[in-house]
């Protein structure tokens, strides 16, 4: 399935992925485990959480991602920054093919490792983040799939996609969204808008927001104000015009 996109940083899919994954990482500092943030997602349908994804295409490629990113300037020069992946695959835990990744394997069978407890309570300690007991699966659901939605929408607003469905389509048939979901921005609709934009604003407030990780995009926020649906709301021109 051929979808046309603009020319950014990770194009549509990946693109969407970085504040997934941002939020799947700061998560496992703050105290969630692999299994619990792999297991809350999947429940929405996902064929696969991100942590069990990261190790099947290996730890290390997503680190390298993440280095050459940041080099570049497409994505922030904030140490916490997706500082999970990257202290796997600096430990040489690479995911399946190395055997250890966010989960140590038994074959291919992921299974919780204490070392990667301890990997992640360090992480935390170094900076400065306080772990606690009291995540939820909701706020996984929401920091995670709801980023998600934030970045289809700034990635609509730009141009960089020609119209709502092709987000999803590229999201469905790429990165094993639910096909019964519709895909990120059919699913948004059904969840509310105005309930999406609610929880990003709630968890920059709770969270902080010195990066602008929890900024709302003017789309989503507009098309929530106006009682409209994203799924028909109208994409940017300048990439696609060029």
């Amino acid at each position: 399935v051929a979808v046309v996109s603009g020319v950014c940083y990770g194009f549509i899919g990946n693109r969407m992925l970085e504040p997934y994954l941002r939020e799947a990482d700061y998560l496992l500092m703050e105290g969630a485990s692999p299994q619990q943030i792999d297991r809350a997602i999947e429940a929405q349908g996902l064929a696969m959480g991100p942590c069990r994804m990261l190790d099947m295409t290996g730890t290390d490629v997503a680190a390298s991602v993440v280095v050459e990113g940041v080099k570049s300037g497409a994505l922030p020069k904030d140490p916490t920054y997706r500082a999970p992946v990257r202290a796997l695959a600096e430990r040489g835990r690479k995911g399946q093919k190395s055997g250890s990744g966010y989960y140590r394997y038994e074959g291919r069978t992921p299974v919780p490792d204490d070392e990667v407890t301890a990997l992640l309570a360090g992480l935390a300690a170094q900076h400065g983040i306080t772990q606690r007991t009291d995540i939820s699966d909701e706020e996984i659901v929401e920091r995670c799939l709801y980023t998600l939605v934030n970045e289809a929408a700034a990635i609509l607003e730009e141009g960089m996609a020609y119209r709502p469905g092709d987000i999803d389509v590229v999201w469905v048939n790429g990165y094993g969204f639910p096909a019964q979901r519709g895909g990120p921005v059919w699913m948004a609709d059904a969840i509310g808008l105005a309930h999406i934009v609610s929880a990003l604003q709630r968890h920059g407030v709770e969270r902080g927001n010195a990066h602008g990780y929890w900024n709302v995009s003017p789309l989503l926020a507009r098309t929530s104000a106006s009682d409209h649906r994203l799924s028909q709301a109208q994409a940017g021109s300048p990439a696609l015009a060029a």
